[in-house]
């Protein structure tokens, strides 16, 4: 009976152990995801992007990438392409 309860105790001990490991490695992960978060911050306002803004920016540069794109192969000589 005793040896039974000493096994339920160390078994509770371990999981104990377990559990504090995990909250060490999680609050370390929070950690290192907060600093990250604050270097990406700081990158948005270096580039004059506040972060509320970062989807329609995003879309900015995107139709202006695919407007130069355009522009690009207007510029392309494509009868002389297709002839050589």
């Amino acid at each position: 009976m005793a040896a039974d309860f000493d096994k339920e105790l160390s078994q509770i001990k371990e999981n104990l152990d377990k559990a504090k490991n995990l909250r060490i490695r999680a609050e370390a992960r929070l950690e290192q995801l907060n600093k990250q978060k604050q270097d990406i911050l700081a990158e948005l306002q270096n580039l004059g992007v506040k972060p509320e803004d970062l989807d329609s920016e995003i879309e900015k540069l995107k139709n202006e990438i695919e407007d130069l794109l355009k522009k690009a192969n207007e510029l392309l000589p494509m009868d002389l392409i297709k002839n050589s």
